[in-house]
């Protein structure tokens, strides 16, 4: 059994019976249009993967330290961090060995089923919102500056409005200039509930708290908390990202339901790095990854495995409010593997 079919064997879960003709055509649709979004935004992943690869097989003659050299150039390239290239190259050569391979093909199947069955084995990939029934949910959402914060706290927003939840925003960056502008941009265009402080640089556990207080009187389902991205001072962010998680338990003690790490996937292992700095001081509940659209280098999402064993829960395709997809390891998989032809 080639690779593609035992990885849709591993992925894809049996659907119940009970659902009409009618219903599963527009799933099947849906689904359809879905994996063309997967498709079109990591068409830059995919087609790096395939020059790579045909690369390996073009000079491929024999397991030697220069074939070696080159799958793992490859991986480091496709941004995996050091510890999974050294754990993914031992399996591929391991493989290598073991079949006794000597036709370039099966050296580049070998390579992408040993590359994603790496990211499936010991991962969590449960990317379900954690959303409770009757009460405000609260959504925590941090990240360095410049990462797409902002742009994807309006995405998640856009997406729980269209699935009939209602939905508010709290602006609490109150250091940056502009943040809280911008903010209030979105919710404008959303036609949205916004919170923001009284005044400049106002401590930004006051404003969350007073926001998800109206949030709750308002009835709300959903409230999604903006955070600073200061990094310069990790003493001072972590005493403010304790204080609003305090202050957060006060209103609820099972809140916040999520809290979500915005990562630029331009920006590789620095982006990654710098990241790490929230990991030490919050409690992550998953990853949204933005800008993947733009970038070759999808093994980041391997590189987060191993950074933070966090689920990546969003993925930014594109710069439409729609455009940010739930992680969906299937159709991931063949998005980035779309255009390689083995």
């Amino acid at each position: 059994m080639g690779f593609f079919s035992k990885l849709k064997d591993a992925l894809s879960f049996k659907k119940k019976n009970k659902v009409s003709t009618k219903i599963k055509k527009k799933q099947e649709a849906d689904s359809l249009i879905e994996q063309k979004k997967f498709d079109d935004g990591l068409k830059k992943s995919s087609n790096f993967i395939q020059s790579s690869l045909n690369e390996i097989a073009k000079n491929y003659v024999r397991v030697d330290e220069q074939l070696i050299e080159k799958i793992e150039s490859f991986l480091l390239q496709f941004d995996i961090g050091y510890a999974s290239v050294n754990k993914i190259l031992d399996s591929i050569v391991e493989e290598i060995k073991f079949q006794n391979v000597n036709d370039p093909k099966l050296i580049k199947e070998i390579i992408v089923d040993k590359l994603f069955v790496y990211y499936i084995q010991d991962t969590d990939i449960n990317n379900e919102i954690d959303l409770k029934p009757n009460t405000t949910n609260v959504i925590l959402v941090t990240g360095v500056n410049g990462v797409g914060k902002t742009t994807s706290i309006a995405k998640l927003a856009n997406k729980f409005k269209n699935e009939g939840l209602k939905v508010g925003l709290v602006a609490g960056d109150t250091f940056r200039a502009g943040a809280v502008e911008q903010l209030s941009v979105w919710a404008q265009r959303l036609n949205i509930d916004i919170f923001k402080p009284d005044k400049p640089n106002q401590d930004p556990a006051s404003v969350i708290f007073t926001g998800i207080t109206q949030a709750k009187g308002k009835g709300l389902d959903v409230i999604i908390c903006d955070t600073s991205g200061r990094l310069q001072n990790k003493v001072n962010l972590m005493n403010e990202l304790k204080k609003i998680d305090k202050i957060i338990k006060r209103f609820d003690p099972s809140q916040p339901c999520e809290s979500l790490l915005v990562i630029d996937a331009t920006t590789g292992q620095s982006g990654i790095q710098q990241a790490k700095a929230f990991n030490e001081v919050t409690k992550l509940t998953g990853i949204v990854l933005t800008k993947m659209d733009s970038t070759s280098k999808g093994g980041i999402i391997l590189s987060i495995k191993d950074a933070f064993n966090l689920p990546v829960k969003y993925m930014g395709l594109g710069e439409k409010l729609d455009d940010l997809e739930e992680f969906d390891l299937e159709k991931f998989v063949y998005g980035i593997t779309n255009e390689i032809k083995i």
